[in-house]
């Protein structure tokens, strides 16, 4: 398809400062006082910007290459192959602690939802400090400068020159072998002064179509900041939430070590009493170092956990000021959002940064085909040549010239033919990666409802595990005592006890963590926020702010304007 671009203004507002200014009186530059050969030349260059002006009219052209369309949802995707719904769109999950509300809103800050204060002092910490935040904006301000210096393509470029030029010539040159009776001055100074002002029409849309790559690679640095301010969000709750689930292991373990131990001193005494068997001693005494070893593994999980919280905090990890959150006290979000399948490629970041990527791909076929054909360009040139200040721009003075090539490739080898055709293929790689995109993305949301689904019931499970291995271990206990039964039924009965509690410890922190990945699945809410800052935006200048054809090609890219 052929795309018709009209130009966006008729008006060509350069900036040009001639002379030197006067110093700036309590922040502000007093006006320059312009002679008459500041006049003239200012004159000039207006009269050829506007000359310009019809041509960028006139010959605003087509522009060749595909014509790019978001590409639809996906008919039918959905996230699991039967979802039954309550009253007002409620999916009830098994367990009945949480449920899923179809077509629910994510919010901006969802790390809200778990009430933690610390929680939320930690993901203001880690946005105002960690790399990754500044680095996705100056890729996202370096993306805008592009966009802004390829869209000056569209307006004509005028080059201003001064020269004072002392120069003598030979008699010879005027057909003399003497100074004396030549007539001429052989030695004299020129004053030149002139604006050279070129413009190369969009006939083809070569510009619009490169411009529009520009825009798309803009939006695709937008998403890539989104993107890398969910993964931060996201992974520092998580991991904070996996330090609490490691501190609350280590407290078990603790807990069970001590009782080990007290248990080793009753039968220690009772042994020296003769009542219990060395054997009976001896299990104990393995028990408990068998406990003992598990501490270890678990402190050093949860060092290295508390060394990767700090990294994502942006702290060295001698920063680390003991900050916790505490899992027994965490909220757990009674009813979570879950957006409508339709919706799910218009919210991920990852899938509108593919998107982003497919339509500079198809932006890039057509600068590709635009190269193919010819490219007209047009120049003027207007000024004066002088033998004093005083006579510059008289009319005897007056100088000017006009000129317009058109230039085509004749023959290449089929050069540009085979770069086109890689740029074919480059959009065909681009669709396919944004397809695979738009699958893995539904996938997450698939996993994380699918352990949501079966958490509430596994934590209930480990709870009733954890009550009946208590119970257990307090009846055994009670029947050693009365020789009913043998002590190594009492040390099954305290190692199921110990195993039960580390796992409804762990499914615990697990309907924390997989309500995380439910939320980040869905996008993480970063529509309902803004996450940019003026780091991430390009500077203005006089130009490009009060140009109506900036001003038209940033709201063609989806941007905004700060006031100036």
């Amino acid at each position: 398809m052929w795309r018709v671009y009209s130009c966006f203004s008729t008006r060509f507002r350069p900036r040009a400062r001639f002379g030197r200014e006067k110093p700036r009186r309590n922040g502000v530059r007093p006006q320059t006082e312009p002679g008459p050969v500041l006049l003239a030349r200012r004159a000039l260059f207006r009269v050829a910007a506007l000359s310009a002006a019809p041509i960028v009219i006139s010959l605003g052209g087509c522009a060749v290459g595909p014509e790019f369309a978001a590409p639809a949802a996906p008919a039918e995707a959905g996230y699991v192959r039967r979802l039954s719904t309550g009253g007002q769109g409620e999916a009830p999950i098994s367990g009945g602690a949480q449920r899923l509300q179809m077509g629910r809103d994510v919010p901006g800050e969802w790390w809200t939802l778990f009430h933690s204060k610390q929680i939320s002092a930690f993901v203001a910490e880690a946005i105002e400090n960690h790399p990754t935040i500044a680095s996705a904006e100056a890729a996202l301000r370096q993306a805008r400068e592009t966009l802004e210096a390829d869209a000056a393509s569209f307006l004509p470029s005028a080059i201003a020159t001064d020269s004072v030029t002392r120069q003598q010539l030979s008699p010879a040159q005027y057909g003399s072998s003497s100074s004396s009776n030549s007539g001429f001055k052989t030695l004299y100074t020129l004053y030149n002064s002139n604006v050279a002002v070129s413009f190369t029409p969009d006939v083809f849309g070569k510009t619009a179509r490169t411009v529009e790559g520009d825009a798309a690679s803009v939006d695709y640095q937008r998403y890539q900041l989104e993107a890398a301010y969910l993964a931060l969000t996201a992974n520092v709750v998580s991991t904070a939430i996996a330090d609490a689930s490691y501190a609350e292991q280590i407290k078990v373990t603790q807990g069970l070590v001590a009782d080990y131990r007290a248990q080793l001193d009753i039968l220690e005494k009772r042994f020296e009493l003769g009542a219990v068997s060395l054997a009976d001693v001896v299990s104990e005494r393995t028990l408990l170092a068998q406990a003992e070893a598990m501490l270890p593994p678990l402190q050093k999980a949860r060092a290295q956990t508390r060394n990767q919280l700090m990294a994502y905090l942006g702290r060295f990890p001698n920063s680390d000021k003991g900050e916790t959150i505490d899992l027994e006290k965490l909220h757990l979000p009674a009813t979570l959002p879950l957006s409508l399948p339709s919706k799910l490629v218009r919210q991920r970041p990852d899938i509108l940064a593919a998107e982003s990527q497919l339509h500079q791909a198809s932006a890039n076929v057509g600068v590709a085909t635009a190269n193919m054909l010819p490219q007209l360009t047009l120049s003027a040139t207007g000024g004066s040549l002088a033998l004093t200040p005083a006579q510059l721009f008289s009319p005897q003075t007056m100088a000017y010239n006009l000129g317009a090539s058109l230039s085509n490739q004749v023959s290449d080898g089929g050069g540009l033919f085979h770069k086109r055709e890689a740029k074919v293929a480059a959009l065909e790689q681009a669709t396919a990666l944004y397809q695979g995109t738009v699958l893995t993305a539904f996938q997450n949301v698939a996993d994380a409802l699918q352990a949501i689904k079966h958490d509430a019931a596994t934590l209930r499970a480990q709870s009733a595990a954890e009550s009946a291995a208590a119970e257990s271990f307090r009846i055994a206990q009670i029947q050693y005592r009365a020789g009913s039964t043998t002590y190594p039924t009492v040390i099954d009965a305290e190692q199921s006890l110990l195993n039960t509690r580390l796992s409804r410890v762990k499914a615990q922190a697990a309907r924390f963590s997989d309500t995380v990945a439910l939320l980040q699945a869905l996008g993480g809410g970063w529509w309902n926020r803004n996450d940019e800052t003026p780091a991430s935006r390009a500077k203005q200048t006089d130009l490009v702010a009060t140009s109506p054809i900036a001003a038209a090609i940033r709201a063609q890219a989806g941007e905004t304007v700060d006031a100036q």
